[in-house]
């Protein structure tokens, strides 16, 4: 049976209403705690050591912040659109995590004494940011949409390795393969020492000798790539659904970014949305309300359903079909909403002769005069209460 996720804000011990610095300062200390450094072999501190990175990769974006304040893990922020249910960080690796956030806890590599385990620094490419519309029958079904993006690519001169052909690369002169240059400097407590990412390797502990022509050495190059993105079902205008791995390349083989599809909905001529719930609004002929009898109304799959007017249905009344509306986006909350049809009758502008001697004789029926047929009911309660 697999483990219950923990609620983020409970896994770094702050309230919903941390700020963005107490967030990064609670990583940090649980970060350093748990660090595969310090606790070499500990399955369980590894594990809280990841739990703490997917919970700081979430809160301390605004966005996916929001996102998961408002749905929970069963948003769509998750990776491949996966929802929240998957996690945010639920394909890190260590080496994600260290190049995503080493810099919150000391280290380009993550580690306390130089480079992780002797691993150089993957560099990770930028996020990408792309805005879709979606009608409303593409959001009640899901869709999957193609964008030609442009971004980094992998150069395919030298593979994504910077070098060029036969040539290999050597320890950094500056950082001695640390991939982190040590500053030592007086204060009044005495002599202290910093770490920073070496400037001449970025990290990486390695430089290269011969660079690529092609790409200057960076291992990546503008290009465009056609990407699918499923969209799933039930998402609303503002959500953002997070695709992993599809952004910008990382320099050198690094990790690629992610893309961000922010969600936009296109008005509906015939339906009106109220979270889950469609609304559709039936204007019936005056005798189809006084007499009753049947219509069809649209759906949002594109079929027709028909539904009984009750004789003497009122405007303003509303009807209610369970499950005709939206689904849950990605099994947030319980099944369909519902198709509620609201009910206004027409009153034509114009009358003819005939149509307008037939209204005229039935105005004068107590049955069709509103205000009589009120004071009934009135009257009708007030002898009830008192008997």
């Amino acid at each position: 049976m697999a483990q219950q996720k923990r609620d983020y804000y409970e896994v770094l011990g702050v309230s919903k209403g941390a700020s963005e610095d107490e967030i990064k300062k609670a990583y940090r200390k649980i970060a350093i705690k748990y660090h595969p450094d310090r606790n070499p072999g500990d399955k369980v501190a590894e594990e809280k050591f990841k739990e703490a990175a997917e919970a700081y990769d979430v809160l301390h974006d605004p966005q996916k912040r929001q996102q998961y304040d408002q749905f929970g893990f069963d948003g769509p922020m998750g990776g491949g659109a996966g929802g929240f249910g998957g996690g945010f960080g639920g394909g890190f690796s260590m080496d994600d995590i260290f190049s995503m956030f080493g810099d919150v806890f000391g280290g380009h590599g993550g580690g306390f004494g130089g480079q992780r385990g002797g691993r150089p620094a993957q560099h990770r490419g930028a996020d990408l940011r792309l805005k879709v519309r979606l009608s409303l029958e593409e959001i009640a079904t899901g869709v999957t949409k193609k964008f030609k993006v442009k971004k980094d690519v992998t150069c395919s001169h030298c593979h994504g390795s910077g070098a060029e052909a036969g040539s290999g690369k050597a320890t950094c002169p500056t950082c001695h393969g640390s991939g982190v240059v040590t500053r030592t400097t007086q204060s009044l407590f005495g002599m202290m020492q910093t770490q920073s990412v070496c400037p001449t390797c970025e990290g990486e502990g390695m430089v290269i000798k011969n660079k690529c022509k092609a790409c200057g050495g960076t291992g990546v190059v503008k290009g465009e790539e056609v990407v699918e993105i499923n969209i799933p079902a039930g998402v609303a205008e503002g959500m953002v659904v997070n695709v992993q791995g599809k952004g910008n390349a990382g320099i050198h083989n690094g990790i690629a970014g992610n893309i961000q599809v922010y969600i936009e909905e296109e008005p509906n001529d015939t339906f009106v949305r109220d979270g889950q719930d469609l609304i559709y609004n039936l204007l019936l002929d005056f005798p189809t309300a006084a007499l009753g009898g049947q219509v069809e109304i649209p759906t949002i799959s594109g079929s027709k359903v028909k539904i009984k007017i009750e004789p003497g249905t009122q405007p303003g009344k509303a009807l209610r079909l369970r499950g005709k509306g939206l689904p849950a986006v990605q099994g947030y909350g319980h099944g369909n909403g519902d198709l509620v049809v609201h009910i206004s009758v027409y009153v034509p502008k114009t009358l003819s002769k005939e149509e307008k001697k037939q209204l005229e004789e039935m105005q004068n029926s107590d049955n069709f005069k509103g205000d009589t047929a009120t004071k009934q009911t009135i009257f009708q309660r007030f002898r009830s209460y008192f008997n």
